[in-house]
């Protein structure tokens, strides 16, 4: 997929885009190098040869006034249990993909165009026990995930819902330098 294709957004900005909603985006890798994907639980994505495209990394908004490296170690915790980790890199820029029209209208009540990303690269520190996808934030938190693994950096794009994928492709991009640091 190009950037060019519907879906792809505006352009990386190094500052949020205006009428897209702010959020964070992890990719937490593992001791080999490989990065977290969560299957989202109300999602079947399913693509024309059955792909599942409900694949993800974790990812979400960022509250009013919250600096966005907090929001991703908040949102990791809400989304995985996981805490045990450390910053490895920030992506130089916001990525922002398009909803599509028919999404576009009834999330967040039509205010958005889609969403702005600022995405981090964390290592896990922890052992595969903390993750706790079905209890996620001490069982503070409705479970986003309802099953997890650990994937291969540059697979990632393949297993996105088709309108993330540009976003998807820019972090590949940015953080394959790191998968092994």
């Amino acid at each position: 997929m190009t950037l060019a294709m519907a879906g792809a957004g505006p352009a990386p900005s190094r500052e949020p885009h205006p009428g897209y909603r702010p959020c964070v985006g992890i990719a937490l890798f593992d001791a080999a190098g490989r990065v977290f994907l969560g299957r989202r639980v109300r999602a079947r994505d399913l693509g024309p040869e059955g792909e599942d495209f409900a694949w993800q990394m974790p990812q979400g908004g960022i509250d009013a006034g919250e600096d966005p490296f907090r929001a991703a170690l908040r949102e990791l915790w809400e989304e995985t249990g996981v805490r045990s980790v450390r910053l490895i890199a920030e992506a130089p820029d916001w990525y922002a993909y398009d909803l599509p029209p028919a999404i576009a209208g009834q999330s967040w009540k039509g205010r958005y165009r889609g969403q702005t990303q600022k995405w981090y690269a964390l290592r896990f520190t922890g052992a595969d026990g903390e993750v706790d996808i079905a209890a996620p934030g001490d069982g503070s938190h409705k479970a986003e995930f309802d099953a997890w693994r650990w994937e291969n950096l540059a697979r990632v794009p393949e297993l996105i819902v088709p309108f993330k994928r540009p976003v998807y492709e820019r972090v590949v991009e940015a953080f394959s330098p790191l998968a092994g640091a």
